[in-house]
Formats: structure tokens, C-alpha cells, sequence
């Protein structure tokens, strides 16, 4: 178990400095961001925090691009008002602090969104777009949720479930080589075990030189070298949305 001296693998990265486009709202007994695009759409995209929560100006940049993009997206605090982990945290009591946030314990959530996406938003198409301990969301999600058109789980993987191969949604899972909190030995272990057992489409793919967070912690515009690698999977990311959606 990690100890005091041993930092947060899952580094805060660049925070941004981002007024984000669109509004917080009330959805049952929890809150969520939504944008929308500039013209009528009935294609919307769950946007799932990492362990930063919902308020974190580099995952409402995310949901404004999937705007930009022509989808309605909504980042729900999954959290339901509990406090997000923080950069200053000990990193040895990570277990006790998720005990009660379990990314595959968000049914109840998931059901709110989507009958608001359904009745308030007139969606008729649903997408799922996950980070981190939203990547492990995005995984469960798409295999319980068959109405979800298609996934993509950025750095995330369910390991707990005896079914996690069996998607019910076409799923893109996008890793860092360089990830210290999925190393790549998990990574070949998920793609060997979906060739054998998955029936619906799905890839993954594996970003070289990078690191836990580079697709949405990462500011392109301070890390040329990374720059490449972070479009390109942005630009993934929307080509498996529009694929299926």
C-alpha cells in the first residue's frame, strides 16, 4: 500500500484555466453540467469525471469540444455532492475515500440522466465519454447498458466483474504506455480476453511516450512533444462517437 512519500499516480496534470460554455442544473438528487450544440440535436454524450469530480475545468473543456462537435453533453457529479480527491490528499487512504464513490455504483445516476436526456432533451441517440475512474464508469456501463450506442473508456478498466468482456455497447479503450495506475500487462490481458469473448465491436489503443491523463490533463498547447498524440486521440474519440451515434 502506497504510504505518505509516495505521490498520487493519477496527477491533477494542467489544470485549466477554463470558463466553461455551458450551465449547471438539477437533476433529481444531484447536479450535472450540460452544453449544448449551437444548432437542435437528438444526440447526447454522458461525459463521466475522473477522481477530480465533475467541477474540474479540463473535463468541462471535454464536454464543450463534444458540443462543438454537435452533441448535447451532460457531466453529472456522480459523486452526488461528496467531496472530490484532491492533489493535496495522502495517496494511502485512496481506498477509504472511494469506498463510497464506486464508479460501478452509479445506476441510479445513470437512469436520472438518461430519462432527463429522453424527456428534457428530446435525445434519442446516447453516448458514453469517460475519464479515469470515469473510464472504469464508461467500461461498466457498456455492459449493462445496451440502449448506449457506443463507449469510450480513456484509461479505465473494470476488474472486479466475471462479465467485464461481454460489451453490450461498441467500446473504444484508449491507454497511456507510460500509465503507472494501468500498466500494460492489464492492457493486453483486456484485448486478448474481448478477441475471445466480446461480441460488438471494440479497439484499443495505446498512446506511446504518454501518461495517465494525457488525453484531458494535458494542455497541448505546453507540451508540443505530447501535442500529436493528445489530437489524435481527441480526434479517435469523436470518429468512434460518430461512428455509432
Amino acid at each position: 500500500m502506497a504510504n505518505e512519500a509516495k505521490p498520487c499516480p493519477c496527477d491533477i496534470g494542467d489544470r485549466m484555466e477554463y470558463g466553461a460554455l455551458g450551465q449547471e442544473v438539477q437533476i433529481e438528487h444531484f447536479k450535472a453540467y450540460v452544453v449544448k450544440p449551437s444548432t437542435a440535436s437528438d444526440k447526447a454524450i454522458i461525459v463521466i469525471q475522473d477522481i477530480f469530480g465533475w467541477q474540474l475545468p479540463n473535463t468541462r473543456y471535454m464536454a464543450d469540444m463534444l458540443a462543438a462537435n454537435g452533441y448535447i453533453a451532460i457531466c453529472p457529479d456522480f459523486f452526488v455532492g461528496k467531496e472530490p480527491w484532491s492533489p493535496t490528499k495522502d495517496w494511502s487512504n485512496f481506498q477509504e475515500w472511494l469506498q463510497d464513490k464506486k464508479p460501478t455504483a452509479i445506476n441510479k445516476e445513470v437512469d436520472a440522466v438518461l430519462k432527463f436526456l429522453k424527456d428534457q432533451c428530446g435525445v434519442k441517440h446516447i453516448g458514453v465519454v469517460g475519464f479515469c475512474w470515469g473510464g472504469v464508469a464508461t467500461h461498466y456501463l457498456a455492459l449493462l447498458y445496451p440502449e448506449i450506442k457506443a463507449g469510450v473508456s480513456v484509461y479505465g478498466i473494470v476488474r472486479e466483474r466475471e462479465d467485464r468482456y461481454e460489451l453490450k455497447s461498441p467500446t473504444l479503450f484508449i491507454f497511456a504506455e507510460n500509465d503507472s495506475v494501468i500498466p500494460l500487462d492489464q492492457v493486453s490481458a483486456l484485448e486478448a480476453n474481448l478477441k475471445e469473448k466480446c461480441k460488438v465491436d471494440y479497439q484499443v489503443k495505446i498512446f506511446p511516450g504518454q501518461t495517465h491523463g494525457f488525453v484531458h490533463r494535458k494542455r497541448e498547447d505546453i507540451n508540443p512533444a505530447d501535442k500529436p498524440y493528445i489530437q489524435e486521440a481527441r480526434k479517435d474519440l469523436l470518429n468512434w462517437l460518430n461512428k455509432y451515434m
